[in-house]
């Protein structure tokens, strides 16, 4: 195993990153009650009282006590019994003798103290400066948790001190259209110069990518709204022979014949659920909360694909070149390499929901397509698997326990924290899976 580390960064840097993750967290945890806290069973999502409490202990054990030695705060035993997602199976997280959520939030600033404490005046390790921002980023993952969790249940929605207007973006409209991008040699993946990465973007590899044309932004609720009114669900002949046998199961969604918080308004017309609230269908927003199958489905219905995952970082990232090929240069983001801002990316929860496909041209990659970070992930083509050389980091599971199973997703989402989020960033969920906040873009055959 080659470790993964980062630039060196501050101390103080570190601990506003802790700090900022657990505001956020105590923020998703805003106006439930203590049956809220806990949830019914559900398959698809923990119950937000264990997750906290499995979010401390991760700070916990490859910090404190992986790398340095320490015992947990709640005895070794104990705290892996409880809190360890890998030896925890998902249906038993109901029936364990949690914290209570006063003990959970405690033990949760306690390791954040102890954390703090033994950081030096000044730069961090370089080894210290990678673990402490990848146990950030895991809390941010469980903070997006957190969002699916409460819409999956139908809970309020959170309120966040970030907040803002956004209604002019939810008025940009629709954005269609392709565009083209050439081919050439493309080195996917991060580069060990990176600031920060994940162990299955390990590392960037020349590969040689084809001409193609991608859609400019993703498909919109009017867009996928056709599908449906074609019969689309109905109709055998779009689907995966695996699709379609997840469509007439019971995990098919019941058999509702769209996504699954579309709520009928009449012939042709629709309501959504926005967690605890149901609104018109936003027209022009990015269709979201759908499967990959339906996603599949969706594309052979129009004569369209999915784009694989070479393509999608092709066309967010890459430039073009003289002679009409690539360019070797590569950005980190699809506008350069400047940090994600309100006019370029809608992310970190700030408008509580997607927005319409139009807004922020900011953001737009170096060929034209929009709003290829943040919004709403995106389904590829590709199964999730290691690039070439691949070795994991001290988090072994964090990527090889799904390599095989899943299919990738890039992008972000309006759930995404920016921080966390950067071009080569991998997202990986089943097929099957509709409460991520998930959509897509497509490419011309």
């Amino acid at each position: 195993m080659t470790p993964t580390l980062s630039e060196a960064v501050s101390s103080a840097q570190l601990v506003d990153m802790m700090q900022d993750a657990r505001a956020r967290t105590h923020e998703m945890l805003s106006g439930l009650d203590a049956e809220q806290l806990m949830g019914p069973y559900s398959p698809i999502v923990n119950p937000l009282r264990w997750e906290v409490g499995h979010v401390a202990y991760f700070y916990e054990w490859f910090t404190l006590m992986e790398m340095y030695g320490r015992d947990s705060i709640l005895g070794n035993k104990r705290a892996a019994e409880l809190y360890d997602s890998i030896a925890v199976t998902h249906d038993t997280r109901w029936d364990l003798p949690l914290l209570t959520m006063e003990e959970t939030l405690q033990y949760m600033q306690d390791v954040q103290d102890k954390l703090a404490e033994r950081l030096p005046d000044g730069l961090a390790s370089e080894q210290d400066s990678f673990m402490y921002q990848f146990a950030v980023f895991h809390e941010d993952m469980h903070t997006e948790a957190y969002l699916w969790a409460r819409q999956t249940l139908a809970y309020s929605a959170p309120t966040l001190a970030i907040a803002a207007d956004v209604s002019a973006e939810r008025a940009a409209g629709a954005y269609p259209g392709y565009v083209e991008v050439p081919g050439g040699t493309f080195r996917m993946g991060a580069e060990k110069s990176a600031p920060f990465l994940f162990d299955n973007e390990k590392w960037a590899h020349e590969v040689d990518v084809r001409p193609f044309e991608i859609a400019k932004a993703p498909v919109t609720n009017a867009e996928f709204a056709a599908f449906i009114v074609d019969g689309g669900y109905d109709r055998e002949e779009w689907w995966s022979p695996e699709g379609w046998k997840w469509r007439r199961s019971d995990d098919g969604l019941g058999s509702p014949g769209h996504p699954v918080y579309w709520v009928p308004d009449g012939p042709g017309k629709w309501l959504m659920r926005r967690f605890d609230q149901t609104i018109p269908l936003p027209a022009n927003e990015p269709v979201i909360h759908v499967t990959w199958y339906e996603a599949d489905a969706y594309c052979k219905w129009a004569g369209m694909r999915l784009p694989s995952e070479l393509e999608w970082e092709v066309a967010a990232l890459g430039e073009p070149g003289g002679g009409g090929t690539l360019a070797q240069t590569k950005r980190r983001y699809p506008w350069g390499d400047t940090l994600p801002d309100p006019t370029r990316a809608n992310l970190d929860g700030r408008g509580l929901g997607a927005i319409d496909v139009a807004a922020l041209p900011a953001g737009d990659s170096a060929f034209g397509c929009r709003q290829m970070c943040g919004n709403v992930w995106e389904w590829t083509s590709t199964t999730f698997g290691g690039y070439p050389g691949f070795s994991h980091d001290a988090y072994k599971e964090y990527s090889t326990m799904l390599f095989g199973d899943t299919k990738v997703l890039r992008g972000g989402a309006w759930t995404t924290r920016g921080r966390m989020i950067h071009g080569t960033y991998r997202n990986y969920f089943g097929p099957e899976r509709w409460n991520v906040f998930s959509g897509f873009r497509t490419c011309r055959i």
